[in-house]
């Protein structure tokens, strides 16, 4: 069973940046896809940005390049640097990966940006 635990997220300014992290614990693990998922108060999920195992990326084309999404294969964690946020990035903040056939969920952390 895969755990994971963000964190990072706390209260900035528009135009501030931010670091999440995202830590993956169990027993034998290979990650193969890692990836960032957000949802804001009264909206669906939403995908942001996923790794794979080797490394390519893909972003939604929302972001813009504002966010980068990296990975540490040998300490199971993940990161999801943000940059230039603005109040409309206020949101949980998930990290989710995949391992075997399963994919598991964190709880999120939250994101909070004042104009």
């Amino acid at each position: 069973q895969v755990q994971l635990v963000e964190s990072g997220g706390g209260l900035v300014q528009a135009g501030e940046s931010l670091r999440l992290s995202c830590a993956a614990s169990g027993s034998g693990l290979s990650i193969n896809n890692m990836a960032w998922h957000r949802q804001a108060p009264g909206k669906q999920r939403e995908f942001l940005a996923v790794i794979t195992q080797g490394g390519r990326t893909v972003y939604a084309p929302s972001l813009k390049g504002r966010f980068t999404i990296s990975r540490d294969n040998a300490k199971n964690t993940g990161s999801l640097q943000m940059n230039s946020l603005k109040p409309e990035d206020t949101a949980i903040y998930y990290c989710n990966v995949g391992v075997g056939g399963s994919t598991s969920w964190g709880q999120g952390t939250q994101v909070t940006v004042s104009s």
